[in-house]
């Protein structure tokens, strides 16, 4: 957690830059926070939050300071920027963001998702990766995954291709376990996993041009993960929150009933038990 009593280094990011320079605007006009708490309608304990790049401003509430300040637009242009560049800072966030969501949920195409991988499978993913802290990273993707069996854990709704379950990573073997520990997965009352089955009745959906997520809790509200292969991009924005919850919701259209989705799962299973049994 940031110390709270002193502002964040602007030289760490857009957001970072955005926090302080909010700070050192209400500063410079000798308002307290009570002030800009009112400007911005929110509490002064979540502009502290502002202030701090703990919670980060929206594109709503740079327009309002930007009036009231009248700033020209500066502060929407931060936020613009700052929500269309790379965060150099996003995993750090994403990994808090993750941590406290109350609801997550998560479309993947291509692989299955780090929080559902076993360590078998990841740990073949992760071979391929041209990074030398390979087993660092494995061990922090596993890591997270203890948030599912907290006394709490997060509602959990997942939807996932059948290329992701099909495709071979590692050997027969990693991926009978994969699947088995999809299926106990889906059995949880916290789970929902559906699959969007390779057929032509789907063809061509919303979603075939990569995976995303959607975390939720009371403390942060919405906020939406896009991956990319050289990082992923946190958003922030409501606009957006909105048009990634309508492509979920749409590429949820797609996906089978949770029991034929476990049924799906154990054939593809069984597949790749037979292909064991073979060798």
């Amino acid at each position: 957690m940031p110390n709270l009593k002193e502002p964040p280094n602007p030289k760490t990011s857009m957001w970072a830059l955005i926090a302080y320079y909010l700070r050192k605007s209400r500063l410079r006009r000798k308002q307290t926070g009570e002030d800009v708490a009112r400007i911005l309608n929110i509490s002064p304990s979540q502009l502290s939050k502002l202030e701090h790049d703990i919670v980060r401003l929206s594109e709503d509430q740079a327009e309002v300071l930007d009036r009231a300040w009248e700033t020209d637009g500066l502060f929407a242009l931060l936020v613009h920027y700052a929500t269309s560049t790379h965060d150099p800072q996003w995993f750090a966030g994403y990994l808090e963001l993750e941590r406290k969501a109350e609801i997550i949920r998560i479309f993947e195409p291509h692989v299955i998702p780090g929080l559902l991988q076993t360590e078998g499978y990841a740990r073949a993913l992760l071979a391929t990766s041209f990074r030398r802290d390979r087993e660092s990273i494995l061990k922090d993707r596993l890591a997270r995954q203890t948030i599912l069996s907290q006394p709490d854990p997060p509602y959990m709704s997942v939807l996932i291709s059948q290329n992701a379950l099909e495709w071979p990573v590692g050997s027969p073997q990693i991926m009978r376990d994969q699947l088995d520990h999809l299926l106990k997965l889906s059995e949880e009352p916290t789970f929902m996993i559906r699959v969007i089955p390779r057929s032509w009745e789907v063809g061509a959906y919303p979603g075939l041009d990569g995976g995303f997520r959607l975390m939720t809790a009371d403390s942060y509200g919405d906020v939406a993960y896009a991956a990319s292969p050289e990082g992923g991009r946190l958003v922030r924005s409501p606009s957006e929150i909105r048009s990634y919850t309508v492509r979920f919701d749409h590429i949820a259209g797609n996906a089978l009933p949770e029991a034929a989705s476990r049924e799906l799962m154990g054939q593809i299973r069984d597949a790749f038990h037979a292909q064991l049994a073979q060798e």
